[in-house]
């Protein structure tokens, strides 16, 4: 670790994790040999798996699952609250209890370019590829490259090499 890191104590570092300076994560996982960039943010109750990159500016909100080997690019946004709201019904400021978490999962081996945003209530399917800025609205099928806004599927990856890596 180092000066600029804010690393809470609950927080759950595999072995050989990599963290870049300026990062804040607090209440996540994060497995082995992992590497994540500077100005990165994990929440609470998120879990990235092992072998994952995690590129600079990246949020990850709390209730993100991100499995093994997973390339998460540069500014990448997940969001987790589909109605999101300032203020309860009282008018007062929301707490925890005002909302429920809504889950992301992105499974593993796919990669997201920089730039892409993540709503809500997603799953990306294993080995996919979503497109630079695109905004992921629905579930992306295995081994599909989608992109644009919203994101569309252009075709399915068949090459063996683009699947494996």
């Amino acid at each position: 670790m180092n000066d600029y890191c804010c690393i809470a104590a609950d927080v759950k570092l595999g072995k050989g994790v990599s963290l870049s300076n300026f990062v804040n994560l607090y209440g996540c996982e994060v497995g082995e040999e992992t590497k994540i960039g500077a100005f990165v943010e994990i929440q609470k109750n998120a879990k990235v798996g092992k072998h994952c990159k995690i590129s600079s500016h990246t949020f990850i909100c709390e209730g993100v699952t991100i499995e093994d080997g997973v390339f998460v690019g540069h500014g990448v946004t997940f969001i987790n609250d589909s109605y999101p709201r300032a203020t309860a019904r009282n008018g007062e400021l929301q707490t925890e209890k005002d909302w429920k978490v809504e889950p992301t999962r992105v499974r593993k081996g796919a990669s997201i370019g920089s730039g892409a945003t993540i709503l809500a209530n997603v799953t990306i399917g294993e080995g996919a590829l979503i497109g630079a800025g695109s905004v992921v609205t629905r579930d992306v099928p295995e081994h599909a490259i989608v992109a644009g806004n919203p994101a569309r599927r252009l075709r399915l990856i068949t090459d063996e090499a683009q699947v494996t890596g």
